[in-house]
């Protein structure tokens, strides 16, 4: 126990040691606010050694690689590199500090060293020392000249310059020009520090003597051995031009929006000349002017104007020093200057560069570094300082660390039962007018324990199969989710048993247990079963597994799979079945109706009628809905007594099934009451005259014997009918019925025989069928819900 103590005090002891030294050390390295430099000739090859850091940062070998140490730089190009087995800076390749730097001197490029562990970011300048590996370049090769031949000695004319990439005394130092027998040459120096020529006019010209010169230009710069550009000089001595074009202005200065719009006018230069005629007109045009000037401007030699035909970028070039020269007819020029300032605009939004980033999180760690990430912004001034937040109502904090670089650190432990998942979004601003921004999201996962059961979409799946279906037909899809993640949110799919024992769940249905697909393990008939329910388990692979239930109600849907049947007239009996028509019955007298009846369900089930074929073609007509048989004229004598009638009673379904009906028809002469009008007739007669009634009684009074012995007659018809119909004519029979056939209205199945009282009434007004409603016996049906 005693040493257990010791122990802990000793650990105890030891961490406090370890908390004072990181204090001290930030505090010593926040105090060391001076970079350290280091520096490598430019065109070095790639490995040249530079420096060991271990060695100047007091650290073992082994320490930087301990402590992650790493080399972070602007941008994504890496110029050096740390080997941490013996802690050498190395060059990663061979620098260009025309490349880098361009004309800016020193060249110095910045990196960190980032170590961890405690936490330290150092700050490092390499300065990229210049060689002499560029010669001086002329713009033109050849410039030409006019000068008049009074143009008195001492006279300046100024020359087009070259330039020299190479900086410092690698860089162009003066200018010889030869033969110089009429001339010599100066070298002077512009606000930027770049020299250019001016050629001075020694001796008096003499056209008639000499009409045209060619000097020699040479440019050398300091390095050692010096380099040189030459340049030719054709000069053309002119006759006298007294009034040469002068500027209102010898210098121009103006300042220009970097956004400007293409095509705008920055200046407008103006020179005049006292000359008249061609010798006093005068145009303008650049004057020895670079390639990025002419690409970048545009000068109307006519007015004067100067405009912009190249966006500005204030990052890339801030000065631009243009000479303009204006030149009359007669060949004298004058020159002038241009200063083109390009005034910075917030047109460059922050960039983040993210080092490092930790996910997932456990869920119940203390505070801890997620991410690591620098900021940098190009603009200058204000549109360069830049801001960095997060979204308040997440449990993350942003600490800001020296030369740009933050840590994004969690408050406290964090709970995956919350929030499972962090989208954090780090937006860096600068305060500039307007304001630009930069977003970058980072993504932290908390890790997971099984305390989520899988959930259906859906508590009930209702799902249609048509019947008559192919075997492993796959009719719906379930799915349940688990908010767990890998294996505790990995869902298998089960049948639980069904909660009517009678149920052949085994034979009609199957799942997936991966996906949780439904298949149609046999053909199902819909005049058989018309819908049964299914119950569906979820459980996750956990441990303990979790579990949870749905209900999927299967429909059948009703496919045309039964034709119609005929119940009016059957066709099994022996004896056909006729119909008597009286000659005299008029058209649209009811012959008959023909019955029939679907097994299928909706429009499958909805009939329609059709006259296929007649004896005599015209004389009778179906109606389509009703089946009705109708005369479709006048009977006449010579009309056949016997008529045989093929209707056709087709379904509506997809494809339409159809059966067909015969029908034998007898014109009979003398038939009691043959006439029965029509619904319309028969009001039109029941609002006729009175004496109209009377002269009908008497009428029937005196052809009373006529009337008995056609109605004997009738009699001895129907008897014979009748017994024709017992020995299976037109009544209907007994048996069943075939089973399972719907009614025309979709109503129900028929399950048992029906049976129908056909009779004419011949008292009415109307010729119809009527038929009673079948008898059902009690049961018959059973409930479905």
């Amino acid at each position: 126990m005693a040493e257990s103590a010791m122990e802990a005090r000793g650990d105890s002891f030891l961490r406090q040691r370890q908390v004072l030294f990181l204090f001290v050390f930030l505090g010593v390295s926040l105090a060391e606010s001076e970079s350290r430099r280091y520096s490598v000739v430019e065109e070095t090859e790639r490995g040249f050694l530079i420096a060991n850091l271990a060695k100047d940062l007091g650290l073992g070998v082994g320490e930087l690689a301990v402590r992650g140490a790493q080399v972070v730089s602007k941008g994504n190009r890496q110029h050096i590199q740390l080997n941490h087995q013996n802690g050498d800076l190395l060059l990663h390749e061979k620098l260009d500090r025309e490349e880098l730097c361009g004309p800016t001197e020193p060249c110095v490029l910045h990196f960190q060293i980032l170590l961890q562990n405690p936490l330290q970011f150092i700050t490092y300048e390499l300065q990229v020392i210049d060689v002499n590996d560029h010669s001086p370049v002329f713009f033109e090769h050849e410039m030409q000249l006019k000068l008049l031949e009074n143009t008195p000695p001492g006279t300046i004319i100024p020359l087009g310059n070259a330039e020299d990439l190479d900086v410092g005394r690698n860089s162009l130092q003066n200018y010889t020009v030869t033969p110089n027998s009429h001339f010599h040459v100066l070298t002077r120096s512009r606000r930027d520090g770049r020299k250019y020529p001016l050629l001075v006019l020694d001796k008096a010209l003499d056209r008639e003597e000499q009409p045209e010169l060619i000097l020699t230009l040479t440019a050398l710069d300091g390095g050692s051995p010096p380099r040189s550009g030459i340049a030719q000089v054709h000069i053309v001595v002119l006759d006298i031009n007294d009034n040469a074009p002068e500027f209102t202005q010898s210098l121009y200065e103006v300042q220009v929006l970097e956004n400007s719009p293409i095509n705008s006018v920055l200046v407008t230069v103006s020179a005049s000349d006292l000359d008249t005629g061609n010798l006093g007109t005068v145009s303008y045009a650049f004057f020895h002017a670079s390639e990025e000037i002419r690409k970048t401007f545009q000068l109307n030699p006519i007015t004067g104007d100067i405009q912009l035909v190249k966006y500005l970028n204030y990052e890339v070039m801030n000065t631009y020093e243009v000479d303009i020269e204006a030149k009359d007819g007669g060949g004298l020029s004058g020159k002038t200057t241009v200063i083109v300032q390009v005034v910075d605009v917030n047109d460059n939004p922050p960039e983040l560069t993210l080092s490092s980033i930790a996910s997932p999180i456990p869920e119940n760690s203390p505070e801890t570094v997620v991410a690591v990430f620098s900021v940098s912004d190009p603009d200058s001034g204000d549109n360069g300082r830049i801001m960095c937040s997060i979204e308040s109502n997440l449990p993350f904090n942003l600490k800001p660390s020296e030369e740009n670089f933050y840590t994004l650190v969690t408050n406290g432990a964090l709970d995956r039962e919350s929030q499972a998942e962090y989208n954090i979004t780090i937006t860096v601003s600068d305060l500039g007018t307007p304001r630009l921004k930069t977003q970058h999201n980072i993504t932290v996962t908390v890790s997971d324990v099984n305390d989520n059961a899988p959930a259906f979409s859906q508590t009930t799946y209702t799902l249609r199969v048509r019947e008559n279906n192919s075997p492993a037909l796959h009719i719906g899809t379930v799915s349940a989710t688990d908010r767990d993640a890998g294996a505790n949110a990995q869902v298998t799919y089960s049948l639980l048993p069904p909660r009517d024992p009678h149920l052949p769940l085994a034979s009609l249905v199957s799942i997936n247990a991966d996906n949780g697909q439904l298949f149609a393990l046999r053909s199902l008939d819909y005049e058989a079963l018309q819908a049964f329910e299914v119950r569906v388990g979820a459980a996750d692979r956990g441990s303990p597994a979790l579990s949870s239930q749905a209900l999927v109600r299967v429909l059948v849907l009703d496919d045309n799979d039964n034709a119609p049947f005929v119940l009016y007239p059957l066709q099994n009996g022996s004896a056909p079945c006729t119909e008597l028509v009286p000659r005299a019955a008029e058209a649209g007298y009811l012959v008959t109706k023909v019955v029939a009846v679907d097994g299928d369900s909706g429009q499958n089930a909805w009939l329609s009628f059709q006259l296929l074929k007649a004896t005599e073609p015209g004389l009778f007509g179906v109606w389509a809905h009703n089946g009705e048989v109708r005369t479709a004229r006048l009977l006449s004598e010579r009309d056949a007594v016997r008529h045989r009638l093929l209707v056709l009673v087709k379904d509506n379904g997809e494809p339409p099934l159809s059966a067909s009906v015969t029908l034998h028809v007898l014109l009979v002469d003398g038939f009691s009451q043959p006439y029965l009008p029509l619904p319309d007739v028969a009001a039109a007669e029941a609002r006729a005259d009175p004496l109209t009634v009377y002269l009908v009684i008497a009428l029937a009074s005196v052809s009373s014997l006529f009337l008995c012995s056609a109605l004997a007659f009738v009699a001895v018809r129907l008897c014979r009918r009748s017994g024709a119909a017992s020995g299976g004519g037109c009544a209907v029979p007994e048996g069943h019925f075939p089973g399972h056939l719907v009614d025309v209205s979709g109503a129900g199945t028929l399950s048992q025989s029906y049976r129908y009282e056909v009779c004419l009434a011949g008292g009415t007004g109307t010729s119809e069928f009527k038929f009673l409603k079948p008898i059902i016996p009690s049961g018959l049906f059973q409930d479905t819900e």
